[in-house]
């Protein structure tokens, strides 16, 4: 720390060299390791292995709360496979059930508590090919209103609301975004009159503004992914903060007095990962932390169990010999012959200084998550 002062070196977020902190998460008693492969790929996505994660069946990639059995993108391979996710063994038992993720709720993580289709990327209408809407198989979107076991998911919060507007009708932030739903539904709508009582709600106001009257919740913040938390504070409509929703959510299903099941979700520190932006990745991390710590301190440990996992890594690396506390998200800086802090940043071998962090996928590299 002193060698810092001296060279007037820039400590991290928390005002120390950074090695020592710790997330909330960190500081749980127990540790687990997982393998997180599909059955057909060493690398998984997001769709096989949460379908892992909420049923205890390995599957495929690309594919949601079906078994292995399935060919992906085909729905009839998919008929007589669905497995049961633990929404559906906690909702048939009397448990209320949520799921927030700041991704859009029909993404493979959120989606997987509720749907079972052959192709994780059928969230809505208009991406379901003619031939599987025949042969039956429904879009995500369309199956958080078709859950039928107990009374349905009490609390679902996150974005993807383009997907559940007709394509006729304008989004209420952006009026320059329709609706992506082909088939004339209106799901919003529909939900509301099947929950009479229910509580929609898009922008920070209206969720702040939801009575506590045990009624179930639909927020969705964004048309799309909800925005990353370092951006969060410049969106138009107002959106809560993930610590916010957990908070909001633990409080609204513990107040049913029946136990519950919540998935929290944050959707997108791998986006920031696949867009190799590891300020954003980072960020929402610390986020994530936040929300990990309200779960936390809102629950008692002779009643509940908080996992907290990944579903899959990526390639985010550290370079070098970096300098202890020296900036994340800067320049590698080492230690000279005696073990101090270099004057200059180190080079590569064709001397150019480079970052202590970077990424093996390349420079703009977008894959699935």
């Amino acid at each position: 720390c002193d060698a810092l002062a001296e060279r007037g070196g820039v400590l991290q977020l928390a005002g120390e060299p950074g090695e020592e902190h710790v997330l909330s998460f960190e500081r749980f008693p127990q540790l687990a390791l997982s393998k997180t492969y599909n059955t057909n790929q060493q690398t998984p996505d997001s769709a096989g292995t949460m379908t892992a994660m909420i049923t205890g069946v390995k599957t495929l990639a690309g594919v949601l709360s079906v078994d292995g059995r399935v060919r992906r993108g085909d729905c009839a391979s998919s008929q007589g496979a669905e497995v049961p996710t633990l929404f559906e063994l906690a909702e048939d038992a009397g448990l209320a059930t949520g799921v927030v993720s700041t991704a859009r709720i029909t993404h493979a993580t959120p989606g997987a508590t509720y749907a079972h289709t052959p192709e994780r990327d059928w969230e809505v209408d208009s991406t379901v090919p003619a031939e599987a809407r025949e042969a039956g198989c429904e879009d995500i979107a369309a199956q958080f209103l078709s859950f039928d076991h107990g009374d349905g998911v009490d609390l679902a919060l996150g974005g993807g609301r383009v997907l559940f507007m007709p394509a006729e009708q304008d989004d209420p932030e952006y009026p320059f975004l329709a609706g992506r739903r082909t088939d004339g539904r209106d799901l919003v709508a529909e939900w509301q009159a099947a929950n009479p009582g229910a509580h929609y709600v898009w922008n920070a106001e209206q969720f702040a503004a939801v009575p506590d009257d045990g009624a179930k919740v639909l927020g969705l913040f964004e048309p799309s992914h909800m925005q990353w938390e370092a951006d969060r504070a410049r969106d138009a409509g107002g959106e809560p903060s993930l610590a916010e929703m957990t908070r909001f959510a633990i409080e609204r299903l513990a107040a049913k007095e029946t136990g519950y099941v919540l998935v929290v979700e944050a959707g997108r520190i791998d986006h920031g990962h696949h867009a190799v932006n590891a300020y954003r990745a980072l960020t929402d991390t610390i986020a994530l932390s936040d929300a990990v710590a309200v779960a936390d301190a809102l629950t008692s440990d002779d009643d509940t169990l908080i996992i907290v996992t990944a579903d899959h890594s990526h390639t985010l690396t550290i370079a070098g010999y970096p300098t202890r506390g020296n900036p994340i998200l800067g320049l590698v800086v080492s230690n000279d012959a005696s073990g101090a802090p270099a004057e200059a940043p180190m080079t590569d071998a064709f001397g150019l200084p480079y970052t202590t962090l970077g990424y093996a996928n390349g420079a703009g590299y977008h894959g699935a998550s």
